[in-house]
């Protein structure tokens, strides 16, 4: 029959919206049972069938067609996840069932693939209490639901999330670029007789997700064997022709807005879809047969959309595993560097992009709230900007576009006629027994009354200004802050010798190539190995921190920088899927809120923080600028 799943069905007509037109079908002969829900029966396809090593098989239901019972799902052979209300049940292959919200009882069998789809048990459909009007030889009815989940469930937040998973188990076969037109489709026509065809469009499903200002729309088409669809581009949505398809005709205006028909003329049915400015993909699926189409819109022009992975630039690369999204930049184009926000603000990471010309961007290292002032280690075009606190790991961004990881211990260095000393800090608080160190940002007042402080270069030779009390040096100006009385050694005059260098003080990695670096951490992969020591690194594993939320990463992935997002998960969960996805390096950048990846124009992992939609703002951010455009970076 034909419906949408957001509706009741019947076997009979309810007026002249193609949402309640009615195909009564028979079951075909693989299925144990035909399903019924609401008094109308399923296609075949939905029906049950006997699976399982245990003599006769277990009575099991596809799990792709438990939404039109009302049940949540995550369809993962890896991480199964069945919801109803506040009953859940979990599988995942090694660790069986588990239980939320109930008890399990007796055992229940495990679920099975057959072909491409996954099957649960009907057991676990009435332990969840999933309402049965008829439980007869011949039929199994389910009451209509009062609602249809329009969304998949996340991953198990107990289970790390393995490269393998997907959101289904099905891959879809994405329609052929030639199969893709521009050219209008024919008018609809009402040519009569119209042949009788063998394949028929026998369900039409919707599905709805609102996440902020995007909204994502799934249309399948459920057909009785599979056709090659055909794409036709129109100004304001797509025509898709199945050919060799019969249908009931009709229109109908979905929940989102968008005018859905379907009409037939001599060749078959077509399918047309009114999205008003929403971005569409089709693809098939198998068992059953389907042709899918996926809209997103973006609802609010103020909030930059998800991230395209049809429209990647040059040199980008994009996959998803499961829960885990993977942005490599090849290191021949692309050239990363360092970017901050004046000192003392915040910035999204899409202005930060756009600061430089860049290409994208993601949030980069641990911040104070309060102050907006970075925590730990930041070099930004060779000058250290943050002192580290010598304890967390850290990444170095190469003139030619590779990083390096590793455990660093940066300090200013001066060397002259005097010999050699190194800087207390990195701050603009003079402290009578330190000498600081203070990279002029051109409203920062640094020194004090008794103090003295010289200008330098880096890798300079000698003092190029010395000024006594506070002042406010120019932007990007190193500056050297100390009591004359405590370091009498040191140059007190314009002129004097005095070389200032940044001395890495470490051998795990070519330190002193890096012109930009910033620490976060904890290192993750290293080698191509699990690696985090939140011990060494001095993270509390049981503060907000450590908490089940969403990742973000900086990575090499076959010799290409990747910026690695997890939708959500443990720093655990996220090494294993780093590894599983065969990264040989990745150092955590952040975790929660701040998580923001973003690539022309779009966002990887859309959250909300305060007044923002897409991403808490950040002092700094890792930019990856066009090697064309990118050799203005060497200057700044």
């Amino acid at each position: 029959m034909l419906a949408f799943s957001l509706v009741a069905r019947s076997c009979s007509p309810l007026g002249a919206g193609i949402l309640t037109a009615a195909l009564c079908l028979t079951g075909g002969g693989a299925q144990a049972r035909p399903v019924a829900i609401g008094g109308s029966v399923q296609a075949a396809s939905v029906g049950t069938r006997w699976l399982g090593g245990t003599v006769g098989g277990t009575e099991m239901l596809p799990v792709w067609a438990l939404p039109r019972l009302g049940v949540e799902v995550r369809n993962d052979p890896n991480d199964l996840r069945l919801k109803w209300g506040g009953r859940e049940l979990r599988y995942a292959p090694g660790r069986g069932w588990r239980a939320l919200g109930l008890t399990l009882g007796a055992p229940l069998p495990a679920p099975q693939l057959e072909g491409q789809s996954l099957y649960a048990p009907l057991a676990a459909l009435r332990l969840l209490g999933v309402p049965l009007e008829a439980d007869a030889p011949d039929l199994l009815a389910f009451a209509a639901p009062l609602r249809v989940p329009g969304e998949t469930l996340p991953p198990s937040p107990d289970l790390p999330p393995s490269p393998e998973m997907s959101a289904s188990p099905v891959v879809p076969a994405r329609v052929p670029v030639g199969a893709v037109t521009t050219a209008p489709p024919p008018a609809r026509t009402s040519l009569l007789p119209l042949p009788d065809f063998g394949v028929r469009l026998q369900t039409v499903r919707v599905g709805r997700e609102l996440h902020r200002q995007i909204e994502t729309q799934r249309v399948v088409l459920e057909l009785s064997a599979p056709v090659a669809p055909e794409v036709q581009r129109t100004a304001n949505g797509l025509a898709v022709r199945l050919p060799g398809v019969g249908t009931v005709t009709g229109e109908q205006t979905l929940a989102s807005g968008d005018t859905l028909s379907l009409d037939m003329d001599a060749g078959g049915s077509w399918v047309r879809l009114q999205t008003g400015g929403g971005r569409s993909e089709v693809f098939t699926l198998s068992d059953p047969p389907r042709v899918v189409i996926d809209t997103v819109t973006q609802l609010g022009r103020e909030v930059p959309p998800p991230i395209n992975p049809q429209a990647l630039p040059a040199g980008v690369t994009y996959r998803q595993l499961g829960g885990l999204h993977l942005l490599s930049f090849d290191p021949a184009r692309f050239q990363a560097q360092v970017v901050s926000a004046p000192r003392g603000t915040f910035a999204e990471v899409a202005q930060l992009v756009a600061q430089v010309g860049g290409t994208a961007g993601v949030n980069a290292s641990y911040f104070d709230p309060a102050s907006a002032l970075p925590v730990d280690l930041v070099v930004s075009g060779g000058l250290m900007t943050a002192a580290s606190l010598e304890k967390r790991a850290a990444v170095g961004l190469l003139p030619g576009g590779g990083l390096v990881f590793g455990y660093p211990r940066p300090r200013y260095r001066l060397r002259g006629p005097f010999g050699e000393v190194q800087a207390n800090a990195v701050t603009s608080r003079a402290r009578p027994d330190w000498l600081t160190a203070f990279v002029g940002d051109g409203h920062t007042e640094t020194g004090a009354a008794g103090f003295l402080t010289l200008h330098v270069r880096l890798g300079g030779r000698t003092v190029e200004r010395a000024v006594s009390g506070p002042h406010v040096p120019p932007v990007g100006t190193l500056t050297l802050t100390f009591d004359p009385d405590r370091f009498a050694q040191l140059p007190r005059q314009a002129g004097e010798a005095l070389e200032v260098s940044l001395d890495w003080r470490s051998d795990d990695a070519p330190w002193p190539l890096t012109r930009d670096a910033l620490s976060a951490g904890p290192l993750l992969v290293q080698a191509g190995r699990a690696v985090t020591d939140p011990r060494r690194e001095g993270f509390n594993t049981a503060a907000s921190i450590w908490r089940p939320t969403r990742q973000v990463a900086l990575g090499l992935w076959k010799g290409q920088p990747t910026v690695a997002y997890l939708e959500h998960g443990t720093p655990e969960a996220f090494v294993a899927a780093l590894v599983g996805a065969g990264l040989s390096d990745a150092l955590r950048l952040d975790s929660g809120s701040s998580a923001s990846a973003y690539l022309t124009g779009g966002y990887g992992n859309l959250g909300g923080y305060l007044n923002t939609v897409w991403g808490r703002p950040v002092p700094n951010a890792i930019v990856f600028v066009p090697k064309l455009t990118g050799a203005v970076s060497e200057g700044r």
